[in-house]
């Protein structure tokens, strides 16, 4: 797996080839890696070796491995970690190939190239049965700060960190100037790059979450971008995550007696349970395609409807609620496991991590009365409220009897009706 042939360095003759059987034997308890280094290189017995052609004392070589090499199989090797017979084992059977590969862009041509040769060749030695290591790719955005530099004919580019200038913006948030304070000379701004510790336009995740905690992280950047597309870092963002963290933490507390009673749902929280099932069949299906900022936006709609309930039904809002929080359990899990806490009858509940994806209800989700967009001349012109099993004649009926349609038809009568289910209906005088 390293070096297909191994090499000698020798004063006179250079790089030898040697074959393997005419070198010594390196017992393992020689090579005892301490974070220090290659052992091979404070191995004795290994590094000094007679060279092949003159019999002079020689250096092997211990560069033997590219670390490519272990990244490109590595994870066939944790599907068997108990095994100490063989490369790989019978786990590979079950677990490979992988259900899912995220990697950035510079990945596709490098580790996840790497690894599907890798895999061929250990297909093709028998070590495993596929032919493909990953079953399919998402290939993550880049995420972009902007870099301050000052070019100059002595010291070449010099990058700054942010907090190192005075920078002003416009109403806009768009950078006018800069001015590095240890010597108030100008700073160029750069406009938005990717984040690189060359650059200096990093952002620390401890300081983040020092100040906002770990749920607030991670909800900004669930939230700023489809996980595809280049997410632009923005602090203000940051704040507006923590703001919907401290919403949902005061709801739960204004709400705390009404979310631990529970009980039986009543007819008045119909629209409630409406709304919070639609939504989580929506977000559930945004979780599968991966797309978590629809995931997020979901969520602070599931608490805006919470929120804005004004009926007295304890069931609907805790069951509500526990939705909710399951829902923003992958990408707060903190916040979320202490509320689920706060629900109380954790016989009931018992704990968030082990509590299943809520199954929406396709009960809730049958409505008594629809609303529908009422168009004259195919401008939107209101609505109209007709029962869910209308037929288009009745359709047609309650729209004609609509005021917005007295309002906008001058008195004449429509000489043409389009109903589209579910959506609008078109009455054209």
């Amino acid at each position: 797996w390293g070096t297909p042939i191994p090499i000698i360095h020798c004063d006179e003759h250079g790089a030898v080839p040697v074959p393997e059987r005419d070198l010594p034997v390196v017992l393992p308890e020689d090579l005892i890696p301490d974070g220090s280094g290659n052992p091979l290189n404070k191995c004795e017995s290994f590094l000094n070796v007679a060279c092949p052609k003159c019999g002079k004392p020689s250096r092997r070589e211990t560069d033997t491995m590219d670390t490519f090499v272990d990244s490109s199989w590595y994870f066939m090797r944790y599907c068997d970690p108990k095994n100490d017979k063989a490369m790989v084992a019978a786990g590979t059977l079950y677990w490979m190939p992988m259900d899912q590969y995220i990697g950035g862009i510079e990945h596709a041509i490098l580790h996840l190239l790497y690894a599907r040769f890798w895999t061929k060749v250990m297909r093709d030695m028998h070590l495993v049965r596929v032919s493909e290591p990953f079953t399919r790719l998402l290939t993550q955005g880049m995420v972009l700060k902007e870099a301050f530099v000052r070019t100059s004919a002595d010291a070449g580019r010099e990058y700054f960190w942010e907090h190192e200038l005075d920078v002003v913006r416009d109403e806009h948030a768009q950078v006018v100037s800069a001015t590095a304070r240890r010597d108030g000379l100008p700073v160029q701004c750069e406009g938005w790059t990717t984040m690189s510790k060359s650059k200096n336009n990093g952002v620390d995740p401890q300081e983040l979450i020092d100040k906002y905690g770990a749920d607030t992280a991670r909800l900004f950047v669930m939230f700023a971008s489809p996980p595809e597309q280049t997410l632009e870092w923005n602090d203000a963002g940051v704040e507006g995550a923590h703001r919907f963290l401290k919403r949902l933490w005061g709801f739960a507390n204004k709400r705390a007696a009404a979310l631990k009673e529970g009980g039986s749902f009543q007819p008045a929280s119909k629209a409630l349970r409406y709304e919070v099932h639609a939504l989580l069949r929506q977000v559930s299906f945004d979780y599968e395609r991966m797309q978590y900022n629809t995931v997020v936006s979901g969520a602070m709609k599931l608490l805006n409807a919470l929120d804005g309930f004004k009926g007295d039904d304890p069931a609907a809002l805790r069951a509500g609620f526990a939705i909710l929080l399951r829902v923003l359990c992958p990408a707060c899990p903190h916040t979320a496991w202490a509320l689920w806490r706060e629900l109380g009858d954790e016989a009931e509940l018992g704990d968030l991590l082990d509590a299943p994806w809520p199954v929406v209800d396709d009960a809730a989700l049958q409505r008594d009365e629809i609303e529908l967009v009422l168009q004259v001349n195919g401008k939107v012109r209101g609505s109209v409220r007709v029962p869910a099993d209308a037929d288009d004649a009745a359709i047609e009926t309650a729209a004609i009897a609509s005021p917005d349609f007295a309002k906008f038809s001058g008195g004449r009568s429509p000489r043409f009706v389009k109903v589209v289910k579910g959506r609008l209906v078109n009455l054209v005088v």
